[in-house]
């Protein structure tokens, strides 16, 4: 996520299940207007924080993360009086009369988390998150990137990648490797909206000598 400093005009990200803890990296993310954080490691409501001065964002998902704790009243109430632009919050559309209740059962947050010291480059909270976490099932990989990959290939007026490519995945593959396949996809496709002309044919170029290489070696095996 902390590539997120250096692409100020991203409009859109998706980072569902991707463990992300730390929303700091997208505090100077001036343009983005919707935010996909589903099932992440985000403990701490105070991480809105880091949100609240984004002008422009519209839709957050931020559902099945720690913070939105045992009262989904509280959480929803919190997060939109903190972010009161927001039009959608966890798939479900944004009401006046939320927005006016929330001013009355809200938590405002005026100050950033505070961070636990870091060892090793992983904090203990990370840690003992990622060690007690259940493994996603493959299907559940696979629905999330698809449809959040999709909604970005819209984005970029590009014929979405058929249902059958993703699950082409060879059996030797873990799910570990298909969600990363397709977390790479997803962030490519993200970048490629902060290119101009002359980059855009870069990649077609570098694209062409890759494929080039890959049916060489396809036919060497044949």
């Amino acid at each position: 996520i902390s590539i997120c400093r250096d692409l100020p005009n991203i409009e859109v990200i998706t980072f569902s299940v991707n463990g992300i803890s730390d929303l700091e990296p997208l505090h100077q993310c001036q343009n983005l207007s919707e935010l996909y954080l589903r099932k992440n490691n985000i403990t701490s409501l105070d991480e809105l924080f880091y949100l609240k001065a984004l002008p422009r964002l519209r839709v957050l998902w931020l559902a099945e993360n720690p913070c939105c704790g045992p009262d989904p009243h509280q959480y929803r109430m919190t997060v939109l009086r903190n972010l009161p632009s927001l039009q959608k919050l966890d798939n479900q559309a944004v009401t006046e009369e939320e927005l006016s209740q929330a001013l009355v059962d809200g938590v405002e947050i005026t100050a950033p988390p505070a961070r636990r010291s870091v060892e090793n480059g992983w904090s203990k909270s990370s840690a003992s998150s990622a060690a007690g976490a259940a493994p996603e099932p493959q299907s559940e990989l696979l629905s999330c990137s698809l449809e959040e990959t999709t909604k970005t290939q819209e984005e970029l007026d590009m014929k979405p990648v058929p249902r059958d490519k993703y699950s082409s995945f060879s059996p030797q593959e873990t799910d570990c490797s298909r969600k990363k396949r397709n977390n790479v996809l997803n962030a490519i496709l993200l970048l490629m909206k902060e290119l101009d002309a002359e980059g855009l044919e870069i990649i077609q170029q570098t694209v062409a000598r890759r494929l080039q290489a890959f049916q060489r070696k396809e036919l060497q095996e044949e």
